[in-house]
């Protein structure tokens, strides 16, 4: 169990989608919860605007549908570490999507989840001192034994 998932941004979007919505890897005979943990870096949480703008839904308003990672959110899951660049300065609700799904998590129950916030840093920055979070959380799992 040392598979450790991460993306910024889109990729931040699929490493929650594939670590929330277990049919993703499964269809690849893996078992989304035999990953170490889930590190995405300012992904939405909602359904991704690429999506709406497909669907011709306005912008700006959020819709949590089968392609939200909120609509799949799992009491039992392995670590999720969500991390966002400055409310102030990240894309539009970014910060807030990100707390949304960690609340959606606690209230079902889910004690492995956490949310960053890193003073600061935009959409565009935030990747270089997130990965060095992701560094750190990987680094002290691997010395912790497990």
């Amino acid at each position: 169990r040392r598979v450790f998932v991460t993306g910024h941004s889109a990729g931040g979007y699929l490493t929650l989608m594939v670590g929330l919505d277990k049919s993703y890897l499964q269809e690849y005979g893996v078992d989304a919860d035999s990953i170490a943990a889930y590190l995405p870096i300012s992904g939405q949480t909602v359904t991704h605007f690429t999506i709406r703008k497909e669907r011709s839904l306005p912008e700006g308003i959020p819709v949590i549908d089968q392609y939200a990672p909120c609509n799949k959110a799992r009491k039992d899951t392995p670590p999720f570490v969500l991390i966002t660049g400055d409310r102030n300065l990240e894309m539009a609700d970014r910060y807030e999507e990100n707390a949304l799904l960690a609340s959606v998590l606690k209230n079902i129950g889910n004690k492995k989840v956490s949310l960053y916030e890193l003073q600061g840093f935009d959409h565009g920055q935030v990747y270089v001192p997130g990965c060095c979070l992701v560094a750190n959380y990987i680094r002290n799992f691997i010395a912790d034994g497990r």
